[in-house]
């Protein structure tokens, strides 16, 4: 089965989070509890979306994080390249001349039109649509909201 990792799928749960509230600073606090992921877990991917320039960081007592560029303007593509590296199903797909097989191998074309279909794919499908299609969160209940405020 092909299928992206699962730190991958917890950075698009975190990047659909921050676009949610595109006038606000996020603290990793804020967007692990919505989110509802682990603390540690939150804090690696902003440190991995950070350095791929998707992510604005923000230090001090108001502090956290932003998105560096517009919704429309981020690609489903460029939160797979930051967590994962290079798309590509095969290692000729991703670097041309990494495999010693290249010269006698008869299926690496086809790998890399099956790797540039899902690269289109992933490229063309931007934050902005994700975070339109993202179901809305249940509301939480008052006794929930006091206890996240406790």
């Amino acid at each position: 089965m092909l299928r992206v990792s699962r730190l991958t799928d917890y950075a698009t749960v975190v990047m659909t989070c921050i676009a949610a509230h595109p006038a606000d600073v996020l603290s990793t606090a804020q967007i692990a509890d919505e989110a509802r992921l682990e603390l540690p877990t939150v804090s690696k991917l902003l440190k991995l979306l950070g350095h791929a320039g998707l992510v604005d960081s923000f230090r001090g007592v108001n502090g956290g994080y932003r998105l560096a560029r517009a919704p429309e303007a981020i690609s489903l593509a460029d939160i797979v390249e930051a967590v994962e590296g290079p798309i590509g199903m095969t290692e000729c797909s991703t670097a041309q001349g990494q495999c010693e097989r290249l010269a006698t191998c008869g299926v690496s074309g086809s790998w890399r039109s099956v790797s540039g279909a899902i690269d289109g794919v992933l490229r063309g499908l931007t934050l902005a649509r994700m975070l339109a299609d993202r179901p809305m969160a249940p509301a939480r209940s008052a006794s929930d909201t006091a206890q996240a405020n406790a």
